[in-house]
């Protein structure tokens, strides 16, 4: 549908978003070593640190050797692995675009806990919804959602740029493109479509995004915009009020 390309909005509390950019280069090294080792490799990867929802719920298990952490830990696990460059590039846009103005509104270690709890909602939905699954559930989509919902309530109004049908550049209020995104993914889970996306992954990162920035935002950050927040350390002078001159004439401009 459309494609973030950046935002206008300056960080507030922190100095840069640190997390932000660990998250990306983590994701980005972890694809660069399954997609240039063995096939073998990378498939051993996709088994052993994807989420399967049929192994997590004891209806299937996993062959000798392919069991590299425990099932629990690939509620985490499966969302650092990436098929291929675009399914890459495009996770690590959106973080790039929203990701650091929701971690400064939540905080270094508070958006890294949000983040991993997006991308353990985001499994858990798509367990629930496919229990029978044997495929292994592989991407950073759920928690991307996450942050997109919870860039949706924190900075609605901000204008983005964003790529529209790959050719159009807009820039338009944030809350347009992302709750058409976020209608898309609500749309393509009650029709089905496209066996290879797991739509509900997506929905569970969308619900707990929206969910845990009410709770987990830094005191006195607002929702939807509705104040200026005022960096710890700034002031903020106002001017003294401007006052009408007034003629010798009287109030009225008559004698």
């Amino acid at each position: 549908m459309f494609i973030p390309l950046h935002d206008a909005n300056s960080l507030k509390h922190i100095k840069m978003q640190y997390v932000t950019i660990g998250l990306i280069v983590a994701n980005v090294v972890v694809w660069l070593m399954t997609t240039f080792s063995s096939e073998n490799f990378a498939q051993a990867a996709a088994i052993g640190l994807g989420y399967i929802p049929s192994t997590i719920y004891d209806l299937a298990e996993r062959g000798p050797g392919q069991i590299l952490v425990p099932d629990v830990f690939t509620y985490v696990t499966y969302a650092f692995l990436h098929g291929d460059f675009m399914h890459l590039a495009g996770n690590m846009l959106f973080l790039w675009v929203f990701g650091d103005n929701v971690e400064d509104a939540l905080g270094h270690v508070r958006f890294l806990i949000f983040y991993l709890l997006c991308a353990i909602a985001g499994a858990w939905l798509h367990g629930i919804v496919d229990v029978n699954s044997q495929v292994p559930l592989i991407g950073a989509s759920g928690a991307i959602a996450g942050v997109v919902s919870a860039y949706l309530l924190l900075h609605p109004r901000v204008k983005v740029w964003v790529l529209v049908l790959m050719r159009l550049p807009l820039r338009i209020p944030a809350w347009i493109p992302i709750v058409l995104w976020i209608a898309f993914q609500f749309v393509m889970f009650a029709a089905a479509g496209e066996e290879q996306v797991s739509w509900a992954a997506h929905i569970g990162g969308i619900i707990a995004g929206a969910v845990l920035v009410v709770f987990m935002r830094r005191k006195g950050v607002p929702l939807f915009d509705k104040d200026i927040v005022t960096p710890r350390g700034a002031e903020v002078t106002l001017p003294p009020p401007a006052t009408a001159p007034v003629s010798p004439s009287g109030p009225w401009g008559r004698q």
